[in-house]
């Protein structure tokens, strides 16, 4: 039987913006390399499988597209006399799939149920041809992820160099604070030599380099070593902090009497540095012996692969689908996802296409692909699942995430949950993000009167500071030249939460008896959720850019105790402060005041907190934090934030639209609260979430809401308290991510998950490495210095 369809108009090859999924399947991970392939359809290019699951069949059943491509792939087995190329340049020529791979394609008909239907000719060959042809998502991340654009700033455009000299070639040979004679760097201004910093395997550096820009102003350096005659080298901003571009070297060089064409690299650049310690970061995946960790396999235990920069997104979803709430929420094995004809743009497909792979051990097997080399150890991992698509879809339209850079994995993790709470949960299930909010009350009584009001906000996380106590060097003759790094007292857990929940002097005028003396302030608990999650706050600023700090902070496994930390809220004898005078003007906004202690505990303005909190929707200090640093330069940045008589709108519906009141109402939030979030947030959605969020005790704006029925509103606006605040408040911890490197952008992320391992009797600490999983050892040492721990409240 002939196909009908072989000409049918709809069909035309992808074009350069359209995403085909010719690897894995949209809705799970089965993809091209399983026994029976992966059908891609010809008409949209979504990718199905064809295994037990039949991901293919139900698209098909959704679309009404019958024709598609069923491609199944088989690993070449070639046999290599030579070592692997090293790595020499940031551009890596990558083998090509015909090299790794054979390939068998064939075009199928649903509806007309022929099973081959040839198409050599035609639209139909240059539709298979390009399908075959196009960049898959996988693909895409790969390229990227070797991919880094540096930019020039306003200090190496605008360099001005001291009077012209010639350097001799004997004063190019060492650092001029020290003997080394590697890592150096020019410093383009002065002409000054100076060491870098120590760089990841074994290359030295004292960073007097780093000193002679403290001790001058400096800002520009370039890396001899790192030279080529075609005009790139590593060239460094320290007032930036960061990797950029000269367009000016050759003659910024020949100013020193350095002729570019006569120089040969001989070091490696920063970026290739970076990229052999990526690809070989072993992060603690030996025992104390030189073995290798042993690899765990099934349920539970499988490995997501580094698609470029990614491991902060995968120390993340680790976490959190080890935790019953996302378990519950999104893996239903025996349940199809909801239909959708766009399931790569699925927010809800994509996380329970991730749950289905993590959880379920269909992929959880090792690698018979793998062989015994210098990156990679002899026992064989997984493959790992290439969260490609999710990546994708969580960081489509953010500034940051959409990139392939090194992120933040705790600003991830805010991101990600934000996202999850807007997406909708259609009952029976709930939103999974519900069980890290609590909500903490912050108490104020003047030290005069000693009158008090008490504030609530709904948070779903804590950032906490840890207390810095440096400890003294000892100085000898051999570390007399050298810059010593700074050692620090380890802190415990339970001080980081005394200071986090301790009371403060804040500087405020009493409504009630004008006194300027002031007012104590205190936040503590006042419901506790089932999953706290908490960020340490590692780092100070330095010069405004900031910097990690290397404090232990010690956590134990064992259970531990909370009640002391729940606020008892109003007391009879105590009497309310009445509302400020000023408090018609002030309710145009009230910044977050966790966040603003926060910010202001890290050396900014309050003026500038302000500013950032206002435009970043109030939500919560790291958020504003970046925004923060992105201003700068803002000539009003330190100008007092003034919302002028914005506030003078009323009117139930004024720069309110009933779209953005349905769109928040679709997210469980009432009408009167979207109208009050709206009017405080200019109309702007996002931020009118975020707002709700902080004012959970905020009734709303009832408009013209007819008062005789001011009761029924009343019920249906009242909103149940996120958390639990029956005692005990008993926690564990269940799961951290750690970071290794100096920066929270650059570095690596690794997941340590507690977990019943198969075979053995009590929990065990995993590790999960990328695609490396592996029942972890010595986990008390990176339980010191993680970036998020998660803690899981104990049953009574």
């Amino acid at each position: 039987m002939a196909c009908k369809h072989l000409n049918a108009p709809e069909l035309h090859p992808p074009t350069p913006t359209q995403s085909v999924y010719r690897e894995d399947c949209t809705r799970c991970f089965d993809s091209i390399d399983d026994p029976t392939g992966l059908d891609v359809c010809l008409y949209c290019y979504n990718g199905g499988c064809t295994g037990d699951r039949q991901h293919a069949t139900l698209h098909y059943h959704e679309s009404r597209h019958p024709l598609v491509l069923n491609i199944r792939r088989t690993k070449k087995h070639v046999k290599r006399e030579e070592p692997p190329q090293k790595i020499s340049k940031l551009a890596i020529a990558a083998e090509t799939e015909e090299d790794r791979y054979d390939t068998v394609t064939q075009v199928k008909c649903y509806e007309c149920d022929v099973q081959d239907v040839g198409g050599a000719s035609g639209i139909l060959s240059a539709v298979v041809d390009g399908v075959l042809k196009a960049n898959t998502f996988a693909r895409q991340a790969e390229v990227q992820a070797w991919e880094q654009e540096f930019t020039p700033c306003e200090h190496t455009l605008c360099l001005d160099q001291e009077t012209a000299r010639k350097i001799q070639s004997q004063d190019l040979g060492h650092c001029s604070m020290c003997d080394l004679k590697e890592n150096l760097w020019l410093c383009l201004q002065c002409g000054n030599l100076g060491c870098g910093r120590a760089q990841f395997g074994g290359v030295g550096g004292n960073s007097h380099g780093l000193k002679h820009t403290e001790e001058t102003s400096h800002a520009v350096a370039v890396k001899l070593g790192s030279i080529t005659p075609e005009g790139t080298a590593d060239v460094y901003c320290y007032h930036c902090n960061e990797e950029r571009v000269d367009t000016e070297l050759a003659a910024h060089l020949a100013h020193w009497g350095i002729n570019i064409n006569e120089r040969e690299k001989t070091e490696k650049s920063l970026t290739e540095l970076q990229i052999e310690q990526n690809l070989r970061w072993e992060f603690s995946m030996t025992t104390e012996d030189g073995k290798e960790l042993k690899p765990v396999f099934g349920g539970g235990f499988t490995g997501l692969k580094n698609l470029g920069n990614s491991c902060y997104l995968a120390s993340i979803l680790q976490c959190l689908f080890s935790l019953p709430s996302f378990d519950d929420r999104y893996y239903h094995s025996q349940n199809p996802s909801p239909p959708t004809l766009h399931p790569a743009e699925d927010l809800d497909t994509q996380l329970r296409k991730l749950a289905d792979g993590l959880i379920s051990g269909r992929y959880s097997r090792p690698d018979t692909d793998v062989s015994a080399s210098e990156y990679s150890p002899e026992i064989p991992h997984q493959k790992g699942l290439a969260p490609a698509m999710l990546k994708h879809l969580v960081g489509r339209g953010h500034e940051e995430f959409s990139t392939m850079r090194q992120q933040d994995a705790f600003e991830f993790l805010l991101h990600l949950l934000k996202l999850i709470t807007r997406s909708p949960h259609p009952a029976p299930l709930h939103d999974p993000v519900q069980s890290f909010r609590f909500v903490m009350e912050q108490r104020l009584q003047c030290m005069s009167c000693k009158k008090v009001r008490y504030r609530t906000d709904e948070q779903d996380n804590i950032s906490i500071p840890v207390p810095v106590r440096r400890t003294p060097h000892e100085r000898t003759e051999a570390a007399s030249n050298k810059t010593l790094k700074d050692e620090f007292e380890p802190v415990t857990l339970k001080e980081c939460l005394d200071i986090f929940t301790g009371s403060e002097i804040v500087e405020l005028t009493c409504p009630s008896c004008g006194s300027k003396d002031g007012f104590t302030k205190r936040t503590l608990f006042k419901t506790f959720p089932a999953t706290l999650a908490v960020n340490i706050r590692r780092f100070e600023l330095v010069n405004w850019v900031p910097t990690k700090l290397d404090i232990a902070v010690v956590v134990g496994d064992e259970p531990f105790n909370l009640d002391s930390y729940i606020s008892q809220g109003q007391q009879n004898s105590e009497e309310t402060l009445p509302e400020d005078i000023t408090s018609s003007t002030q309710a145009l906004f009230t910044p977050n005041e966790i966040a603003l202690v926060q910010l202001e505990g890290m050396g900014f303005p309050r003026a500038r907190c302000e500013k950032a909190l206002h435009a970043t929707g109030n939500s919560d200090a790291d958020t504003a934090m970046n925004w923060l640093f992105a201003h700068m330069e803002d000539p009003d940045i330190d100008t007092p934030l003034d919302l002028g008589a914005s506030g003078s709108t009323s009117g139930p519906s004024a720069g309110v639209s009933q779209e953005s009141i349905d769109t928040l109402g679709a997210m469980g939030i009432s009408p009167p609260q979207a109208r009050k979030a709206l009017k405080e947030t200019g109309g702007d959605v996002n931020r009118a979430l975020d707002w709700v969020f902080s004012h959970p005790d905020d009734q709303g704006d009832f408009g013209d809401v007819d008062t005789s029925n001011a009761d029924a509103v009343q019920a249906d606006v009242t909103k149940q308290e996120a958390g639990d605040a029956e005692l005990p408040a008993t926690f564990r911890l269940s799961s951290i991510v750690c970071h290794k490197g100096a920066s929270i952008h650059a570095g690596h992320y690794v997941a340590f998950v507690r977990k019943h391992i198969p075979d053995e009797d009590i929990e065990s600490w995993v590790l999960f490495n990328d695609e490396k999983v592996v029942k972890a050892v010595d986990v008390d040492e990176m339980k010191k210095f993680a970036y998020v721990y998660f803690f899981g409240r104990a049953k009574a």
